[in-house]
């Protein structure tokens, strides 16, 4: 059997005619004109969508693309196509209409009405439409309208304990309904002149962007595996991260992290002093090294994730990462929780924001190592867009890393996003408190049937400097949000429970 989904030609007119007639029962009312095929093929060639089997036009979707600003889709049928003369088509419109589906019955157990929706939904994508809506009868209501309303009766609908053919399928193929309409088709006494306005909402449109093919949205992530070691003075240091940053730019990415605390080996000159102090004196050099880092993201054209880096405020000492954008801007983010030792030895104070940022490679956020072992956070930021999330850290041990990956990688699971995690490695003399270290950077993954079976995207080589690369998808998590196997952040229960930002 040969089964193509193809545009409908006015060659098509017999063999449609034929299996229209099949469809409706031989009323040929129902059937659309020789004249009304030429019309719409004419005005829209790209909607009107046929599936051939073995050489025959068996089924077919019909559509026009309306402006909703201008045409009210809450009309009846009739007045949207202007009694078949289609005059509300406009390809300057954002939404794309859907007239008509039909399957010949002797081929609907070949599943050709998901085949049609599928094509339509391509298309919609493509033209970066905002989704597609039709008017959808309810064809079995009749037998349960002496009893319970419309409303009622799609709730049994969608709870499966009702079937409607029509809706039913269009509920499975991830239309939603957004009203009920009366008189939508006057003659429809099946529905009791009742419908739905049935809507697919297109989760790649754009509002800004004209009309474009969608296609993958792939973000490149560099990690660095910082290796502590002592440097003889800052353009030592600087020498060292413009190598890692130039690097990671050859290979053309978009992102590179760096670990928290990289920059502490510049503290050796103050090793004499209490850790507070030697602490302080690092932050001196803050400001200038964010300065070096944003000229190095302008330059090499990648985003740099910096770390984390000790500044004072106000007398108060945080620690800080900065996000230094390729267009010249920088944001930063404070760690919100300050680990016992951060507070013990530096008297460090916790940050009181928690912000997603945009960039030209879509949402990301930013926890520095403890932070990411609450899970609060990062669901706040998944509410806020959150797309990447990135997470320097340091820690000295085994048992101590694998908490933060761990954590790292359920916040990735339970908020539908991706998760970078950068560390240091190797050892670090004469720097109270940053004698040892343990790392594995890597990227973790949603786990469903688009990322790879045990959420891991990539992962470094443990206790070796080195850099790691990982592609990122961010179209699959907007397909993951609306269609996964299960929808995390959809199913939440909250009317019992919710994670809010106080302020």
């Amino acid at each position: 059997m040969d089964i193509q989904v193809r545009n409908l030609t006015t060659e098509d007119y017999k063999d449609l005619k034929r299996s229209m007639e099949k469809a409706y029962g031989g009323d040929t009312g129902d059937v659309w004109t020789r004249e009304n095929i030429v019309d719409l093929i004419e005005v829209f060639p790209e909607g009107q969508l046929c599936v051939e089997v073995d050489g025959r036009v068996v089924a077919c979707a019909l559509s026009l693309i309306i402006d909703s600003k201008k045409t009210n889709i809450y009309k009846k049928y009739y007045e949207i196509i202007d009694d078949g003369k289609f005059s509300t088509h406009d390809y300057e419109g954002d939404i794309l209409y859907g007239i008509e589906v039909f399957v010949h019955p002797d081929f609907r157990s070949l599943r050709l009405g998901r085949r049609l929706y599928d094509a339509r939904k391509e298309l919609c994508e493509q033209m970066n439409l905002r989704g597609i809506v039709a008017g959808g009868r309810i064809p079995n209501y009749h037998a349960y309208a002496d009893k319970i309303t419309p409303r009622t009766y799609i709730e049994k609908v969608k709870r499966k304990e009702i079937f409607d053919p029509t809706l039913t399928f269009q509920l499975s193929n991830d239309f939603h309904v957004s009203k009920i309409l009366k008189n939508y088709l006057p003659e429809d006494k099946e529905s009791n002149e009742f419908a739905t306005l049935l809507q697919w909402d297109n989760i790649y449109y754009d509002p800004d962007a004209k009309s474009s093919s969608a296609s993958k949205q792939t973000t490149r992530l560099g990690l660095v595996q910082w290796q502590m070691r002592l440097f003889k003075d800052i353009n030592d240091f600087y020498d060292q991260v413009e190598f890692f940053v130039d690097a990671v730019s050859d290979y053309g990415s978009d992102f590179v992290m760096f670990p928290e605390f990289f920059n502490t080996p510049l503290m050796s000159p103050y090793n004499d002093l209490p850790e507070r102090a030697a602490m302080e004196k690092l932050a001196e050099l803050t400001s200038e090294i964010v300065e070096k880092l944003q000229e190095f993201a302008v330059s090499y054209n990648v985003n740099i994730i910096a770390g984390s880096m000790p500044i004072m405020e106000y007398k108060k000492l945080y620690n800080a990462t900065y996000l230094c954008h390729r267009n010249g801007k920088v944001d930063v983010h404070k760690k919100i929780h300050i680990t016992p030792n951060e507070f013990k030895y530096y008297g460090m104070v916790g940050g009181n924001e928690i912000k997603v940022f945009d960039t030209d490679c879509g949402k990301v956020g930013l926890l520095i190592c403890y932070d990411v072992e609450f899970p609060e956070v990062s669901r706040i930021m998944a509410d806020q867009g959150m797309q990447i999330l990135f997470v320097p850290f340091m820690t000295d041990t085994q048992n101590g890393y694998l908490r933060v990956r761990a954590c790292a990688q359920a916040r990735a699971i339970e908020n539908e996003c991706y998760v970078a995690i950068a560390g240091c490695v190797g050892n670090l003399p004469r720097v109270n408190n940053m004698d040892i270290q343990y790392s594995q950077s890597a990227v973790f993954t949603p786990s469903d049937f688009a990322f790879p079976n045990n959420g891991i995207k990539a992962e470094a080589t443990p206790n070796t400097e080195m850099v790691l690369i990982a592609d990122v998808d961010l179209y699959a998590l907007r397909d993951l949000h609306e269609y996964g196997t299960v929808k995390i952040l959809k199913d939440r229960r909250k009317d019992l429970y919710a994670v809010n930002l106080l302020k």
